[in-house]
């Protein structure tokens, strides 16, 4: 007889891309109301004077909320078609200090979020190599604050605009490279759903999984095209127990955007969309 499916396991957490129409303190307010049970920062709804911004995430804390994992105001090394400034690789770096100075001391473990960018001139080797030197950097001044590092692989639709790397396995030899304990992968169901050899390779180096970010796919009417789980073509539940099988125990992140289409969910009931997908994701992992 089979042993029954335990409860699902991951703490819910939503990335405020996902919940764009709102204010950081609306965010702050219905997440807190709906059992959210981590926060995914966004640093671009922060307010840009750096003590109202100070004061902002003092209250995350004040709502109950563990800020689990960060997506800095610039994410990727080299200049993409969302992030193109600074353009030199030295102020991208920066930059990104200046972020991990500003949120870290409030979200102590927390993960950074980062990309490659595309590769400049196509050179996708100089770029590699490039990456790897940015990212023991990062390395050392997220060390310094208590933080992590994890390297997100873009979904093929987005090469030669946000990324260098598409596979999971891209992320982790990269990773590997770098070799620092606080560097790992940022596994997005959207991104990699379509990677043949992503199960297997999770297991390849278990402990470099550092955050999982969920949401579902349907051929995307434009590059902010995510839709609810459970509504579109992601084995949700197949890989939500992927992960969990290799040890990941960290939250599972929603992160949706949905601009530039004509059924937009950021034009739909926001609370609901948060309810609905924590059943969904709990449905998926029952079934999955």
């Amino acid at each position: 007889m089979n042993s029954p499916t335990p409860p699902f396991p991951f703490p819910y957490g939503v990335n405020q891309f996902t919940t764009m129409p709102w204010s950081f303190e609306e965010d702050l307010k219905h997440y807190a109301d709906l059992g959210v049970e981590a926060i995914e920062l966004c640093e671009t709804k922060l307010d840009h004077d750096r003590d109202r911004a100070k004061a902002q995430l003092a209250s995350v804390a004040g709502a109950g909320l563990p800020i689990s994992s960060v997506q800095p105001l610039v994410r990727t090394v080299f200049p993409s078609e969302t992030q193109p400034e600074p353009a030199d690789r030295r102020d991208r770096l920066d930059r990104f200090r200046r972020s991990l100075e500003l949120i870290a001391p409030f979200a102590p473990g927390a993960v950074f979020v980062t990309n490659t960018g595309p590769a400049p001139d196509g050179n996708l080797h100089e770029a590699i190599r490039q990456v790897v030197t940015h990212h023991r950097e990062l390395a050392d001044i997220a060390a310094d604050h208590g933080a992590r590092i994890a390297l997100e692989p873009l979904n093929p639709v987005l090469l030669n605009a946000e990324t260098a790397i598409w596979t999971y396995r891209q992320a982790l030899d990269i990773v590997q490279e770098v070799d620092r304990e606080n560097v790992g992968v940022c596994l997005d169901l959207w991104n990699l759903w379509q990677d043949p050899d992503l199960v297997p390779r999770l297991a390849d180096a278990p402990d470099r999984l550092f955050l999982l970010q969920v949401s579902d796919w349907r051929t995307p009417r434009s590059r902010m095209d995510r839709r609810g789980v459970g509504t579109g073509d992601i084995p949700v539940g197949q890989l939500l127990h992927a992960a969990y099988d290799v040890g990941y125990r960290g939250p599972c992140v929603l992160e949706i955007f949905s601009d530039n289409v004509p059924d937009s969910l950021y034009e739909t009931d926001l609370e609901d969309l948060l309810r609905t997908n924590r059943t969904a994701l709990e449905v998926a992992w029952r079934t999955g």
